[in-house]
């Protein structure tokens, strides 16, 4: 049964996860070179998908854990939100594009907590099980980012929502074969925090997890100038099949993905999760270290794209069981969906508003045969976030404390 679970699972990962490859890492490329949006507009598009991560522990608390079944709220969810993706070709101005956006990624997010919640119900030894079957996300990205490099101009044209859309569809059918996980708290009584999905915030007075939510939220403000400019710089460079070459970031975390379980039992989570921030505060170096480097360009860049394993799986994956672990089963749903509203709420939302801003601060139109086109001062906005990571690195190395149960041994 754990084996027919875990290829249930897997698929389920590989479809999430090839919905959100498709369209994120090339979104910022299609609204700046096709719909001729700003960096401010471009970054505040970026944030859609933050607003509704802080959205999502409320749908969650609410929804998840007292009335419906996990299995049928992500079914129901990937369905509309794949309808939303399908419309969103249809808009071209930005005020529009951009609530439409955030009425998707209010769907979307909630099932990245609900999935995340659903395998460590089921899954024994999640320590162990969890990363490999997680590691399928990694494959769904690739393959949404390969299969939109092969359709023409797929990562400068509107068909990249198309290919979300309907496989997010599909994803929606799928997900009632998930195993049944029905809520948990129907027959208690409900206090308002409880409703509102506010559960995980007991945790927050253990000094340690305050630190480790403190340095994900810090984290995330300089981690998603990546995300929203990676794009727009390879594309500036004249880079072609950027789906397919940025797709070596997931090669990098699957490969990763297998060494988590070996980290977190040899050196626990704050060596892991050390590595993992290390690796943020390298790449930003590395990618500024490319502008103006001439032959040695190309090797940094993809330096910086193949650090992906260990700045996703040591951060993201090893946090998420960081706080499996501190949580108990009956906030266990409530858990995961506050580390996502950190993850990729209001961390993200800090991180790309702040993107963007740098991003138009350091724009420029420069004619190039007869036409106008933006372009972006890299050597200056590359340190930015590279500073900021180095800041974090030292409060997490200063002041988080290895949990006694994880398997780096004695508390620190």
């Amino acid at each position: 049964m754990q084996t027919q679970l875990k290829v249930k699972l897997s698929f389920f990962n590989f479809l999430q996860y090839f919905v959100w490859g498709s369209w994120y890492v090339t979104m910022g490329a299609y609204l700046t070179n096709t719909l001729k949006f700003d960096g401010q507009e471009v970054g505040a598009a970026y944030s859609a998908f933050a607003i509704g991560s802080m959205i999502s522990p409320f749908l969650v608390g609410l929804l998840a854990d007292r009335y419906f079944a996990s299995e049928k709220l992500l079914a129901v969810f990937s369905l509309i939100g794949g309808g939303l993706l399908c419309l969103l070709p249809s808009l071209t101005t930005f005020l529009p594009f951009y609530s439409t956006l955030i009425l998707y990624c209010a769907l979307y997010t909630p099932t990245l907590a609900l999935g995340n919640s659903l395998a460590l119900t089921h899954l024994e030894d999640s320590k162990t099980a969890y990363p490999r079957v997680k590691l399928w996300s990694a494959a769904g990205w690739i393959g949404g980012l390969f299969t939109l490099s092969f359709l023409l101009d797929g990562e400068l044209s509107s068909i990249q929502f198309y290919l979300a859309g309907g496989v997010s569809i599909g994803l929606a059918i799928f997900s009632l074969k998930l195993p049944h996980t029905p809520p948990k708290k129907t027959a208690e009584n409900i206090s308002l925090s409880e409703l509102l999905g506010l559960d995980a915030l007991a945790l927050m007075k253990k000094p340690s997890f305050a630190i480790f939510i403190g340095c994900m939220f810090l984290i995330c403000i300089p981690l998603y100038f990546y995300f929203v400019m990676l794009g727009i710089f390879l594309a500036e460079l004249d880079w072609t099949n950027l789906a397919v070459k940025t797709s070596l970031a997931q090669v990098s975390d699957i490969i990763f993905m297998f060494f988590l379980p070996i980290m977190l039992k040899k050196f626990g989570y704050k060596k892991t999760i050390f590595l993992g921030i290390l690796a943020w505060t390298a790449r930003y170096f590395c990618l500024g270290a490319s502008v103006g480097a001439t032959t040695l360009a190309a090797p940094l860049i993809f330096g910086a794209i193949l650090m992906h394993g260990v700045c996703y799986d040591f951060l993201f994956i090893a946090g998420q069981l960081y706080v499996d672990d501190e949580a108990n089963p009956k906030i266990r749903a409530a858990c995961q969906g506050f580390i996502a509203f950190i993850l990729w709420g209001v961390g993200a939302f800090v991180g790309t508003m702040l993107a963007g801003a740098v991003l138009k601060k350091y724009e420029y139109v420069k004619i190039v045969e007869g036409t106008e086109k933006t372009f972006h001062d890299w050597a200056s906005i590359w340190p930015v976030p590279a500073y900021l990571s180095v800041g974090v690195l030292i409060i997490f190395a200063l002041f988080f404390r290895e949990p006694k149960a994880s398997g780096g041994g004695e508390v620190q």
